[in-house]
């Protein structure tokens, strides 16, 4: 392959990391063109949001300073104009190219340019080397700025590192590694071979379905791009990639939220290639009651029809009723206890259980064992499969990142950003109960907030 001859190296700052909520204050682009020719534009832009303290004493760009510039909106056509045909160079180019991306998106404009990631051409150059933020680059390689974390001089930093690594390591490696980057990937042909353009470098959920609309696959990750497009270059995909006629991709703010979304979207699409999280509605538990005298028996119970209450303790995840009695009786030749008051036999009390002649049972069916002491027993063994109650009388949020998501009774009812998308959301008909949507909330029961609480979040500026 050949390196383009139009290169647009790009820098841009903004009021913060997340392109959705956060926006561009200011634009550098450095041009070179195929006769070698340097060209130079910036603009400073009116965000149409507050920059924080934070961001203003790392950029230098104030409140004051972008109350007077030009909105995106009025700079969009002659970025767009001096950008087209080029390559997109940039540090950490999916951080820049997303937030224009985003910006053209917000204005109903299609913008869409090849990309080149100068940390990842400085990593692949460079390997010896644990940094290659910028500053790093300007130690290492002796690169000069006039000051860093402005637009213009932070783009000229990017072309003098580009023009560095012509001399050494030289042309041949260069082009090696912009090659790596620049690669496209051998898509199915029945995809739309435009499909992976936008793909991020985020962590979140994908989906693949074939002509009839039927997933395929659902899957998570911390790349999307870097995992989706592994597929279509794995052995191990042939089949999948020869049934795959559209993708579908929902950007997560951390891992807990897209553990959530994969696990709910498996059981929701049922995906034929997933061999995981199958539904399973005849889920049970036990549960005690009191029968008067000390004696405690386990009554079973459907685990979607509870609200797993602190009054009324679960104890153990069964797939069915047969087998949850199986792990009953389990329990109760392992601790000698009675099948009559485990209400596992049909012979009255006062009568001999079927256990008491082998000596598995202690004898509280005939009255040699107190009530008390029995039960007693069956909650130490009981107490290894207590699940954690829910902790609140409705729902709750739990924060990561820029995003909540809504949990009731151990059930994730989805995430959100602001306080509009909670009502919808309690609203909808509660999902049933999921053993594997409990065990990934349950580690972080510390983290939640009860909805009364988290209202105060929700009505301020979202998590933090």
């Amino acid at each position: 392959m050949q390196i383009p001859s139009r290169l647009a190296f790009v820098d841009l700052e903004t009021t913060g990391a997340n392109p959705v909520t956060d926006r561009i204050t200011e634009i550098g682009l450095v041009l070179l063109d195929e006769d070698g020719q340097i060209q130079e534009w910036s603009s400073l832009v009116n965000p149409g949001v507050a920059i924080s303290p934070f961001i203003e004493e790392l950029t230098g760009i104030s409140n004051a300073m972008v109350a007077t510039a030009p909105a995106f909106a009025q700079v969009m056509q002659e970025v767009l104009q001096r950008l087209e045909g080029r390559l997109f160079i940039a540090h950490n180019a999916r951080f820049d190219y997303g937030f224009l991306k985003a910006e053209f998106d917000r204005a109903g404009v299609r913008f869409r340019a090849p990309t080149l990631c100068t940390v990842k051409l400085s990593r692949k150059l460079f390997p010896e080397h644990h940094k290659h933020n910028l500053d790093a680059l300007m130690a290492r390689h002796g690169l000069e700025a006039e000051s860093r974390h402005r637009a213009l001089s932070d783009a000229r930093l990017i072309y003098q590192f580009w023009q560095h690594i012509q001399r050494q390591p030289g042309p041949e490696a260069v082009l090696a590694a912009v090659g790596n980057q620049l690669s496209q990937p051998r898509l199915p042909p029945q995809l739309d071979p435009h499909a992976t353009e936008d793909l991020p470098d985020t962590p979140g959920v994908y989906s693949f379905f074939d002509t009839t609309g039927q997933a395929l696959l659902v899957g998570r990750a911390k790349d999307l791009r870097k995992r989706i497009l592994s597929h279509f270059a794995s052995p191990k995909d042939v089949r999948l990639n020869q049934e795959i006629q559209r993708l579908e991709w929902q950007e997560c703010d951390g891992e807990l939220g897209a553990q959530l979304l994969e696990a709910a979207l498996i059981k929701r699409l049922q995906p034929t290639h997933n061999r995981h999280l199958k539904p399973q509605p005849e889920l049970c538990t036990w549960q005690l009651d009191d029968r008067g005298e000390g004696w405690l028996q386990p009554r079973l119970e459907l685990a979607q029809d509870l609200d797993f209450s602190l009054q009324a303790p679960c104890y153990g995840l069964y797939r069915n009723r047969r087998e949850a009695l199986e792990a009953l009786r389990a329990l109760a030749t392992e601790l000698r206890l009675c099948d009559t008051l485990l209400g596992l036999g049909n012979i009255p009390l006062g009568q001999a259980c079927a256990g008491l002649a082998n000596k598995r049972c202690k004898g509280a069916c005939v009255g040699k064992e107190a009530p008390t002491q029995h039960s007693m027993r069956l909650m130490t063994g009981l107490t290894r499969l207590k699940l954690q109650p829910w902790p609140f009388a409705g729902p709750a949020l739990l924060q990561e990142g820029r995003s909540a998501h809504v949990v009731d009774a151990w059930r994730y009812l989805g995430s959100i950003r602001n306080e509009s998308e909670i009502p919808p959301l309690l609203e909808t008909r509660r999902p049933l109960f999921d053993k594997d949507i409990y065990r990934i909330l349950v580690r972080h029961t510390g983290r939640f907030q009860p909805l009364r609480q988290a209202r105060a979040w929700a009505a301020g500026s979202g998590p933090r």
